[in-house]
């Protein structure tokens, strides 16, 4: 994806230990007027998330300096962009940082079922 302007968004994922970590970078993301949109914190499993986790939303050219936050923070995450097909968002066109989580895929829609971005409603992008 080259278009600067492509929407993406990042699951970072944490453990008990690293939940005050994972606070600390949330709210960091929060004042950063480049994030589109910073998720809450969800303490057990969220789709295909078996893990917990929150989201953010930004746009490609923004994606190096949220890589190099969750790097920073040593946190594990899975960066992705935001198509209508969620299984390779989550797949093939994702990113992972640090230790990969296995997934669930098979909550996720297959290619041409789900609504890609429109899914969140009024979009960020």
């Amino acid at each position: 994806m080259t278009d600067p302007q492509a929407p993406f968004h990042a699951h970072i994922y944490y453990d008990p230990g690293e939940r005050a970590v994972a606070a600390a970078l949330r709210g960091a993301f929060g004042r950063d007027p480049a994030i589109l949109f910073v998720g809450a914190m969800t303490d057990g499993p969220a789709g295909p998330h078996p893990v917990a986790q929150y989201e953010v939303h930004f746009r490609s050219s923004h994606r190096p300096a949220v890589v190099a936050a969750i790097e920073a923070a040593g946190l594990r995450a899975l960066v992705h962009p935001l198509t209508d097909d969620d299984l390779a968002d989550h797949s093939s066109l994702a990113q992972w940082i640090g230790a990969p989580v296995e997934l669930d895929l098979s909550v996720l829609d297959p290619p041409g079922v789900n609504q890609g971005i429109p899914r969140f409603g009024v979009s960020d992008f």
